[in-house]
């Protein structure tokens, strides 16, 4: 271990582990016993704790071994990197039986912000509780020369993660009034530069130069996180680290006090005084309040400024995030400031929607409007439109801000369904960021399909899912399109056929389904995208085209369950039709098409359930789907359930037009194809269809020719054939044993019940008002098909009913 490291570590058995471990452990306990430990037993100690932390289950190290990290921890005379070093192997071994550590006595502040990291670790509220009860002891009184109370707000705000409820209404109220002078009165001048020690460092001490905003102008207001300058000063990064835990630190105790802002108000005034004068003495959560509402009023304005450095610029925009998500909680907190917040969010929103760099920092602008729209007479209708037109579009291939803006739309799903009509009209925009980036947002999207559904855009969704790997496809077109040379853009010649699909972009016979696939938002005309499934046919095995794939059926099987709940006889009608015409206009990825027939074939069979006179009414449909004998070896799963339905649902039983003519053509039409597939023809391969979907036709004709007995002989005959069908050698070389004597029982089966015409015909053809022992017949076919079968076919010894 100590030559190779912790992968060699993890690579021996477990009894070799642990004992390897112990040995490791010794050597490091003797480099620490020394006067001075060195660098041996730092490298040492960096050794042990990758070691630690590289094992993915609890290291129990020796006792005596454990209590020597401890007291080298809180000896003054260690090094920090010693220090640091031993904190952070006592952590990765949480929670520890032997740890003895308290931080009651410890005054020295880095000390103190170690020991508690290790107590926070243990996972024990006593101790959270103990750390921030210290914690707060060390704030409220003056620290000593040398101390900064720096190392302490780290530890502060993982107090109020784990357990906010450890800290006193009192102990807020004293943090809470530090953090406020923190955040506005840091120092404005930039600190010193250390003295490096060397032969050139230069014993005068220079005049301490201003703080600097980020486009290089002197900053002539108070310092903030955006603030820039070559040295910071102890208050200044007590002003950084009090921002970035103010979001949770109100959360926790900005407190609920009553407004006396009148809900039925509107706030239409630019400007209104601050909650506060100066001449005003503010309790300390009021106080923090103002101070921070100041500050983000401040990072408002400095957010927009041109920075220098790149870096700043991406500075600039997460603390803008933040400050809008500060502004919406004090707020809440306190409507007394929602005038001001609406004056400086208008202005600041006005300011960047026109710049794609900063669309995370709208979605929370975005939110704070939609949370007080009564209130801040403000059109967020106009602004979600933006949101939804333009940054989907632009931005999908982002996967930060894709996340982020579908957890957006999850939050606010219910309130734009009950009084929006943007966000359902552009859901095409939206799954961009699911065709791009599945299978991470599978789960969001799964969540979001039941609002974005209703009668109006179950149609076009259903297109959309089915398509949904050829967009993928078509945004990767777009955006290698985007980024090639104005030169290459002109497009290929419009009379000729295009060679590349980059070609294609650009061309006439293309361009326009291009653009209905790319579409923002729901569009009343359909266009075919025939021709441009076959040229994104290249990019059917792209990894990312791919996975998208993959995430179709599981929205599918929702889409249904959904639409379900709503359909009307109408769009169940449609749907079942667009269900058979699309079966065969899908991206031609293999594993694909299979899923996707599997699950438009059990949908079906729900479909026709929820409508069986749908049976009836698309008649002319559903027999020419039915009368392809292609669909039974390419789409086995649809045009089986569709046989079923067939068979379970034309009956006069489930609607009064069903003419015995009908049911005579359906008969012929899926007579002519079991036909087809199980005929024995001399120098002709045997089509290969699955077992099942063979019984399901012979059971589907059988209910049939019950319901018309003049078809009895007909199938009869058939059946009687079926014998001869499973021993052929042709047949037997296709299918398995087991799946052959299937096919012949149930063959066996329905033809000794058709023997028996009336029985048949009741078990069949329940009357609309069944028994409950028809209903248990219907439902339980086979069982039933074997009592008839015992019937006619007594077991040998048996005595004669």
């Amino acid at each position: 271990i100590w030559a190779a490291g912790a992968d060699a570590f993890l690579h021996l058995d477990l009894e070799i582990q642990e004992e390897e471990l112990r040995r490791f452990a010794a050597r490091v306990s003797a480099l620490l016993q020394g006067p001075e430990p060195g660098p041996e037993a730092v490298d040492g100690l960096q050794r042990l704790h990758l070691t630690v932390a590289a094992t993915k289950y609890p290291r129990k190290l020796d006792g005596k071994f454990v209590e020597q990290l401890q007291t080298v921890l809180c000896s003054p005379k260690s090094p920090e990197q010693i220090q640091v070093l031993c904190a952070a192997i006592l952590r990765e071994m949480s929670p520890c039986n032997d740890l003895i550590l308290s931080c009651d006595e410890i005054q020295d502040t880095k000390l103190l912000s170690l020991v508690s990291s290790v107590l926070l670790a243990q996972g024990n509220k006593g101790e959270v509780a103990a750390v921030g009860q210290r914690v707060v002891q060390v704030l409220e009184r003056r620290l000593p020369e040398g101390q900064s109370a720096r190392f302490l707000l780290p530890v502060l705000a993982n107090v109020i993660s784990l357990s906010p409820e450890s800290l006193t209404e009192e102990q807020t109220n004293v943090v809470s009034k530090k953090l406020a002078d923190w955040l506005r009165y840091a120092s404005l001048q930039q600190g010193m530069a250390q003295p490096s020690g060397g032969f050139f460092s230069s014993p005068r001490t220079k005049q301490p130069a201003p703080i600097t905003e980020v486009d290089g102008a002197v900053a002539t207001d108070f310092f903030t996180v955006l603030s820039v300058a070559q040295h910071y000063t102890q208050d200044q990064w007590l002003n950084v680290q009090t921002f970035s835990m103010l979001r949770n630190w109100l959360l926790c105790y900005g407190g609920k006090e009553l407004d006396t802002f009148n809900p039925g108000d509107r706030c239409v005034t630019a400007v209104v005084p601050a909650p506060a004068t100066s001449g005003q003495l503010l309790p300390p959560r009021e106080h923090l309040r103002d101070k921070a509402f100041e500050y983000c009023q401040r990072l408002a304005e400095q957010s927009t400024r041109r920075p220098l450095k790149k870096d700043d610029g991406d500075l600039q925009k997460a603390c803008l995030i933040e400050a809008v998500k500060i502004v919406d909680i004090i707020c809440k907190q306190d409507s007394s400031y929602m005038c001001r917040a609406v004056s400086f969010l208008k202005v600041l929103h006005s300011r960047i929607c026109g710049d794609a760099t900063y669309a995370r920092a709208l979605l929370p602008i975005a939110q704070f409007f939609l949370n007080y729209n009564k209130l801040a007479a403000v059109d967020s209708d106009a602004i979600c439109k933006h949101l939804f037109t333009d940054i989907p579009a632009q931005l999908f291939h982002n996967p930060s801000l894709a996340f982020e803006f579908v957890q957006f739309c999850k939050d606010n799903s219910q309130l734009f369904t009950d009084s929006s009509s943007i966000f359902r009209q552009s859901f095409p925009n939206l799954f961009k960021f699911l065709a791009w980036n599945s299978p991470p947002l599978i789960s969001e999207f799964v969540d979001l399909l039941p609002f974005l559904l209703d009668p109006g855009t179950t149609i076009e969704i259903f297109h959309l899912l089915l398509d949904l790997p050829c967009l993928t496809a078509a945004l990767d077109i777009q955006l290698r399109a985007a980024a090639l040379p104005a030169s290459e853009k002109a497009g290929a010649d419009p009379a000729g056929k295009p060679a590349t699909c980059l070609e294609a972009f650009h061309h006439p016979l293309y361009k326009s389904m291009f653009q209905y696939l790319l579409r923002s938002s729901n569009s009343s005309v359909a266009h075919s995208l025939v021709p441009l499934r076959q040229l994104l046919g290249s990019l059917a095995g792209s990894p990312r085209v791919v996975q998208c794939a993959e995430t179709v059926p599981v929205l599918l099987e929702l889409f249904f369950r959904v639409v379900a709940e709503f359909a009307d006889g109408s769009l169940i009608n449609q749907l079942v039709v667009l269900l058979l015409q699309r079966s065969d206009q899908l991206y031609e990825i293999p594993a694909f098409k299979e899923d996707v027939y599997r699950v438009l074939g059990s949908n079906l069979a729900m479909l026709c359930g929820l409508r069986p006179a749908l049976v009836v009414e698309l008649s002319t449909e559903i027999l020419e789907f039915s009368g392809a004998v292609s669909n039974i070896q390419s789409k086995e799963a649809i045009f089986t359930h569709m046989a079923w339905a067939i068979g379970e649902f034309l009956s006069v039983s489930h609607d009064k037009r069903c003419t015995v003519e009908q049911i005579t053509r359906f008969f012929e039409t899926l007579e002519a194809v079991l036909f087809e597939i199980t005929q024995l023809r001399p120098q002709a391969s045997t089509p290969s269809c699955a077992p099942r979907a063979i019984s399901v036709l012979m059971a589907t004709l059988t209910k049939l020719a019950a319901r018309s007995q003049d078809l009895i002989p007909r199938v009869s005959m058939f059946l009687s054939k079926m014998r001869t069908f499973v021993q052929s050698p042709a047949v037997t070389s296709v299918y398995c044993e087991e799946d052959l004597e299937e096919i012949l029982i149930r063959a066996t089966e329905l033809m000794n019940l058709l023997k028996m015409p009336s029985v048949a015909q009741f078990v069949f053809t329940p009357p609309v008002a069944s028994t409950r022992f028809q209903r248990e017949v219907n439902d339980s076919l086979p069982l039933a098909l074997r009592m008839v079968t015992q019937l006619l076919e007594p077991a040998p010894g048996s005595m004669p009913v």
